[in-house]
């Protein structure tokens, strides 16, 4: 919609998601923190029977948080910077917009069915692909929908060339629609067997080494298409956005989106090492995870340098503080996946609680990092007034971050010992240590990472009172900031 030749952007669907975001973050990350929990007082186990049991929870705290929490948090930057980077306003198309609203609908309905059938034990039993088949078919309608909408805006837009964020959303729709279709392949029992067994159950299609290879194949690289490349689309548009500063290098930018649409895809081959799996899939998994260093610290190193010569505002704006961790955090988990894919060092590494310690630095530093400094940019543009508190947002930043640094360093300390006793023997060749051994040692460590997360989740909600008051009763603003968001005391 244009005004005096000024165009007006329609957000109402980015605020849908903005919404679902935060509240799918506040359902995961409390589950999480139980969970945690849960490792060191066994007890907290059975305050809910059956329903509160770590396996009934654990599948629940990761779908929520990665199709919940992520997920909304991709569609909300996308419906928020499809347009301001394609001069396009969403009004401008009732299709489009009437799209995008089912797509929300349909969204929500899907995710409340998935708590729902995760509760009840309705499960596939596959890491990050645990739904059952009818809602996986809303998944892809979802998906599909997503996808139309994308396109749609791309073919009215009036800026000719796509930003390097537009092509990082493509690449996110395009992965995730191969990935999730071609692993999720599976046959409804109650119909292949004339009619017994449970019509929500179903069995995959692949079976044994094939099955996993595929899992892995997807596993990693929804790690990939979900927790990494919406979320550089992100920071290349909020970073130079909040900070005024353009992107130090375009052409890297660049460079680093096709070695990273390249490398990952054969990476996910490393979880599968010392398995049944052929042994030139697993070398081939461990050498292109090394390699895959090299497009991913070109994305860090390319936000960092965006920073040059104006670092005095990561001292003085806590939203550009959230930004250049999170591609600190980035850097870190980027160089310790590798590292653990190493064939030597997974032989240390693997089952091991360094593997959460690593996914975690990164999904809570890089992914919760990120989604929330993105949605603080847009809430004075969105709702039109400045942000509630910055001294909040000061605490919030700083409280997540230590929660943070306990969670991952006490499951370094606490992956590499199980490593070590797992490996340990005495001069007869036997073990040295019982499994009972290894888990009262780990006692203390899981107590910290349970108090780590508690302080994440506790920034959290303060993320969640900031943003309720700004859109609230935030102060209002007469025009749009162009860069720094403007933000009470």
């Amino acid at each position: 919609m244009q005004s005096n030749n000024v165009l007006k952007y329609d957000y109402t669907v980015a605020k849908y998601f903005m919404i679902t975001t935060i509240v799918f973050g506040i359902i995961g990350m409390t589950i999480g923190v139980l969970i945690a929990f849960q490792m060191a007082y066994p007890q907290l186990n059975y305050i809910a029977g059956e329903y509160s049991t770590f396996g009934r929870l654990r599948p629940l705290h990761t779908d929520a948080v990665a199709f919940g929490f992520t997920i909304s948090g991709v569609f909300a930057t996308w419906f928020y910077i499809g347009q301001r980077v394609l001069k396009v306003s969403m009004a401008e198309s009732k299709f489009l917009m009437v799209i995008g609203k089912l797509q929300f609908w349909l969204y929500v309905i899907a995710v409340l069915a998935a708590v729902v059938t995760l509760l009840m034990g309705y499960t596939t039993s596959k890491e990050y692909a645990e739904f059952e088949w009818p809602i996986d078919i809303a998944i892809v309608v979802v998906w599909v929908l997503w996808g139309m909408g994308i396109f749609g805006l791309i073919g009215i837009r009036r800026e000719n060339n796509l930003y390097i964020s537009i092509w990082y959303f493509i690449a996110t729709f395009l992965g995730v629609a191969m990935l999730y279709l071609f692993n999720n392949m599976a046959i409804p029992t109650y119909f292949a067997s004339g009619g017994y067994g449970d019509w929500l159950h179903s069995v995959s299609m692949y079976a044994g080494t094939n099955d996993a290879l595929v899992q892995w194949w997807y596993g990693h690289n929804a790690v990939a298409f979900v927790f990494t490349v919406p979320i550089i689309a992100m920071i290349y548009y909020f970073l130079p956005k909040e900070s005024g500063q353009p992107i130090f290098s375009y052409k890297l930018s660049l460079a680093s989106f096709w070695g990273l649409m390249f490398v990952y895809l054969w990476a996910g081959g490393h979880h599968l090492l010392y398995s049944t799996v052929p042994d030139w899939i697993q070398t081939m998994g461990s050498v292109f995870s090394v390699v895959l260093i090299l497009p991913s610290w070109g994305s860090a190193i390319n936000m960092l340098l965006t920073m040059k010569g104006e670092w005095n505002q990561v001292q003085e704006s806590p939203l550009i503080k959230f930004m250049i961790l999170a591609s600190t955090f980035y850097m870190f988990s980027t160089i310790e996946g590798p590292i653990q894919a190493i064939k030597s060092v997974n032989a240390l590494a693997h089952f091991t609680d360094w593997i959460p310690g690593h996914v975690h630095d990164g999904t809570l530093g890089w992914v919760g990092f990120m989604i929330i400094a993105s949605l603080f940019h847009m809430a004075p543009r969105v709702f039109k007034r400045e942000i509630y508190s910055k001294k909040l947002m000061e605490s919030q930043f700083w409280i997540q971050t230590v929660g943070i640094v306990f969670y991952f360093s006490s499951m370094w300390i606490a992956g590499i010992t199980q490593g070590m006793m797992w490996r340990a023997s005495d001069q007869y060749g036997n073990l040295a240590y019982s499994f009972i051994d290894t888990v009262t040692i780990l006692h203390p460590y899981y107590t910290l990472r349970g108090i780590g997360g508690l302080l994440y989740l506790v920034g959290f909600f303060m993320f969640a009172y900031n943003m309720y008051k700004t859109f609230s009763s935030g102060k209002v603003i007469e025009k749009e900031p162009q860069f720094a968001s403007p933000m009470a005391i």
